[in-house]
Formats: C-alpha cells, sequence, structure tokens
C-alpha cells in the first residue's frame, strides 16, 4: 500500500517529464508567459525612446556649448572628452538586447569613470562656477537620466533571472486540467490508487456564503483519502477557502480527510501562515520539496 509520502514523490518525480514532454502542456507555459514578461522587441522599443531623449538633450547642449565656445576655448579638450564617455554609454545601452548582463556592470564602471571626471572638472571650474551653474545643472539632469536607466537594467536582469516555475498569479483553467490530467495519469498506474475529480453543490453556501458548485481532486488508497487542491496561485482566502470546502465535502460524506495538499506555483507568505494553522500541506517550488 502506497503512502502519502510515496504518492507525493510520484508526483514530484514524474510530472516534470510529462510537463517537458507534452507539447500542449509546453505551448501554454510559453503563452502563459508572454503575459507576464516583456519580450525582445518591447524591451529594445524602451531603450530608443531612452536613447532619443538623450540625442535631444545632447544636440541641445552642443548648442549651447557653441555659443559659449570664446569663453570656454581652454576647456575643449574636456568636454570632448565627457561626450565621448555620453556616446559610449549609448552604444553599450543598444547592445543591451544581446549582452544585459554584462551590460550592467560596464554602465557601471562608466558611470564611476564619469563621476570622477565630474570631480575633477568641477575643481578646475570654481572660478567660473558662477557662468557655469546654468551648465552644470543640465550635465546633472543628464546623470539623473543615466541612473534611472541603470536602475531600469537592473530590474530588467532580475526578471530574466527569475525561475520558470514563477510563471505568474495565473495560469487559465487549461493549465490547471493538465495538472490534474497529469496527476490522475501519474497516480492510477498504481493498483489500488483512485483519483477522482468531484463536483458537489452546497446548497447552504457554506464555502462561498451563498450556494455555489464545489469542486475538489480526491485521491483514494485503501481507505485513505488525501484533497488536493491544485492552483495556479493561491492567496490567504483562497486557502481559508479551500480548508472550508474539505470540511464541506467531510460532512456531506461522512468522511474524515486523511490529508490536505495544496499545489502550486504562487503561495502567498500570508497564505502560508494559514496554511500552517489548518494543517494543510503546501507544495511550490520544487527546491523546496524535501525527498
Amino acid at each position: 500500500m502506497l503512502t502519502s509520502q510515496q504518492i507525493k514523490e510520484i508526483i514530484l518525480k514524474e510530472l516534470p517529464a510529462i510537463l517537458e514532454e507534452d507539447p500542449e502542456i509546453h505551448r501554454y507555459f510559453l503563452q502563459i508567459s508572454r503575459r507576464h514578461f516583456a519580450d525582445k522587441t518591447q524591451t529594445e522599443d524602451r531603450f530608443d525612446r531612452v536613447m532619443e531623449e538623450l540625442r535631444r538633450d545632447r544636440e541641445e547642449q552642443s548648442r549651447k556649448w557653441d555659443e559659449q565656445n570664446k569663453k570656454w576655448d581652454e576647456q575643449t579638450q574636456e568636454w570632448k572628452a565627457n561626450q565621448q564617455v555620453i556616446n559610449e554609454i549609448l552604444v553599450d545601452i543598444r547592445m543591451l538586447s544581446k549582452k544585459h548582463d554584462n551590460t550592467i556592470e560596464e554602465l557601471r564602471r562608466d558611470r564611476e569613470e564619469q563621476s570622477r571626471k565630474w570631480d575633477e572638472q568641477s575643481r578646475k571650474w570654481d572660478e567660473q562656477k558662477q557662468k557655469g551653474d546654468e551648465q552644470n545643472k543640465k550635465w546633472e539632469a543628464n546623470q539623473q537620466v543615466i541612473n534611472e536607466m541603470l536602475a531600469e537594467i537592473r530590474m530588467l536582469s532580475k526578471k530574466h533571472d527569475s525561475t520558470i516555475g514563477a510563471l505568474g498569479s495565473r495560469w487559465g483553467l487549461h493549465t490547471e486540467q493538465a495538472f490534474r490530467n497529469a496527476l490522475k495519469g501519474i497516480l492510477e498506474k498504481f493498483a489500488g490508487v483512485e483519483v477522482l475529480n468531484i463536483t458537489e453543490y452546497d446548497n447552504t453556501g457554506v464555502v462561498f456564503g451563498h450556494p455555489d458548485q464545489i469542486e475538489l481532486d480526491i485521491i483514494i488508497k485503501n481507505g485513505l483519502l488525501i484533497i488536493v487542491e491544485i492552483k495556479s496561485s493561491m492567496s490567504k482566502p483562497d486557502m481559508c477557502i479551500f480548508e472550508r470546502k474539505v470540511r464541506f465535502y467531510e460532512e456531506l460524506h461522512h468522511r474524515k480527510a486523511s490529508e490536505m495538499i495544496v499545489i502550486s506555483p504562487m503561495v502567498a507568505l500570508n497564505a502560508i501562515a494559514v496554511a500552517e494553522t489548518l494543517g494543510i500541506r503546501i507544495y511550490s517550488y520544487a527546491d523546496e520539496v524535501k525527498l
């Protein structure tokens, strides 16, 4: 007779292979992930807009530099060097879509180098500070734009590094049904194991506060009753509703559940605390399960 722990181990062992081998389920994963992560075209458009703003600002800056060229002849080489730094940063940004991981570190070094040059330049401009205040504000604005771009780059990097397991708050009905089918197909290979998806009607509104249909997945093995909730995401209210559904089933059929299990890739932190209080076992990320 299979124990509850053995059943869980079978699920964890067989389910990933089924998801990998089933093209339909794989396609669902890809479709859902596109709803929550920007594709390459959207990312490039965002940086193109940022670069266009920098380009217009650079042109305006160059025009003002031409007006003051006669007064600032001795500073021409220093300004050209700074302009070259900005051009190098723009080139690095255009390459972001192909090597965003390396670009973040390169931009950080460029920003530090630019800040160092600004410190050196500021010391040279102390005597002309009164005349150069307006121009300095322009450069500070450019620095702010660069800092904002770096912040966006870091956010993009974190998104790309996220595990594929956290696909979002909603998988959709088709994906949840695929998991149910996989669970049924795996467990029913073993003698005496029965996997059922049942639907009952709550006439008194015990679960939702009003009469409604109740759906549950149950596993039966030689008198052992396990009630399972397979859901794309679980919030604190979802966890409470699942517990009420189990109690409703127990009272309706006069039968006590041996265990309550939640299988979901997205479980809210406050829902985990509720599950511990209610005696619900959670299986989320594969690396959280100790075999």
